[in-house]
């Protein structure tokens, strides 16, 4: 139940702050929410949270606040007292590691009037072991990659095959092991390491937005055509029926609230998963542009709006290509984010 007046669910209220957890660089993510609130002409704010106020989304934002790293147990509490404080009306987590944390707190802040687009914890814990992700989506005859433990390979695998981290993110220490000798050296090499089988055909990152019932209400395929440091450079929408299916297949099968991401390659006309991510993915701009706006979905679901469900329903071959936008200062920026709303400080992080 919503404890306070300014979070009544309808338009009269209209007024709506939101919160970007671990914000970053994701300044695309933060522009899209502020060009939401001004396409529904709705006040409001994008607040963000960090810990380096070199961040660039720090410089962005319209408040940006220090607090904890997500492993640190003040962390959740932390991002009450700034929920109470501001107020804020919905959280967008963003980085792995938090988000177990949001998916077993959605309630805590719901009875502060703050809505949490996190799928639940049992969800966030399966994607972000990739192990687990395979077993359950296999189990609900989804085609998968195939991921394995060390020691546990069927004999059918042929090379190359990948070794990644078990809950690694962003293609971090993951390597092609073209040989049985490759593969021993990365699996002892990589930190608690899987086995994924190798797949041949394009990649795709299919981005789901999912109500806070559970609704899957669009869902957009992007073909990532060229990939640095993990995340889509250069890439094009794709209306591909298979790919469409596939999306909302894994968002039933993993039940996500809010946005997440399935990457998948096409290998022989029929899509395989690889990996998925219960949060905005790098990539969500393109979505946006390609008609499906998915921050202005959750700011009206957030203002009681009922949001139809338009899977397929976006302008297919749309393409995105990505550059670097600098900022500059004449000095270091280190008061860049407020203190914290209550009395604890929390360390600072310049570098």
């Amino acid at each position: 139940m919503m404890s306070d007046e300014r979070r009544t669910g309808n338009d009269a209220r209209r007024n709506v702050s939101v919160l970007i957890t671990a914000a970053s660089r994701r300044v695309p993510l933060i522009t899209a929410f502020r060009r939401a609130l001004d396409a529904l002409e709705v006040p409001g704010s994008v607040v963000v949270t960090d810990v380096n106020p070199l961040s660039p989304a720090v410089h962005v934002a319209d408040e940006a606040y220090r607090v904890p790293l997500a492993t640190d147990s003040r962390y959740l509490q932390a991002i009450e007292e700034i929920c109470r404080a501001v107020p804020i009306d919905l959280v967008i987590p963003t980085i792995d590691d938090e988000l177990p944390l949001f998916g077993a707190s959605r309630d805590r802040f719901e009875a502060i009037g703050t809505r949490v687009a996190a799928s639940d914890a049992l969800t966030a814990r399966v994607c972000n072991d990739k192990f687990l992700t395979d077993q359950v989506l296999a189990a609900d005859g989804v085609a998968t990659a195939g991921t394995y433990r060390p020691g546990e390979l069927p004999g059918d695998v042929t090379f190359p095959v990948f070794v990644k981290p078990r809950t690694g993110r962003g293609g971090v220490q993951a390597f092609a092991a073209k040989t049985p000798r490759e593969l021993e050296f990365f699996v002892d090499y990589v930190e608690d390491p899987v086995v994924q089988r190798y797949l041949d055909g394009p990649e795709f990152t299919i981005d789901v937005l999912s109500d806070f019932t559970g609704e899957v209400l669009s869902v957009v395929p992007r073909e990532r055509v060229v990939i640095r440091a993990g995340t889509s450079d250069r890439g094009r929408t794709s209306n591909d029926p298979a790919l469409l299916d596939l999306g909302v297949r894994c968002a039933k099968v993993l039940r996500f609230v809010g946005a997440a991401n399935v990457q998948c390659r096409v290998v022989d006309g029929r899509p395989v998963v690889f990996e998925v991510n219960p949060r905005f993915s790098g990539g969500i701009p393109l979505t946006v542009a390609a008609g499906a706006d998915f921050p202005r979905w959750l700011i009206e679901l957030v203002l009681g709006r009922r949001v139809a469900p338009s899977i397929g329903k976006f302008v297919p071959g749309v393409w995105m290509t990505n550059h670097e936008t600098p900022l500059f200062f004449d000095k270091e920026p280190v008061d860049a984010l407020k203190p914290h709303p209550a009395t604890h400080e929390f360390p600072r992080a310049v570098s």
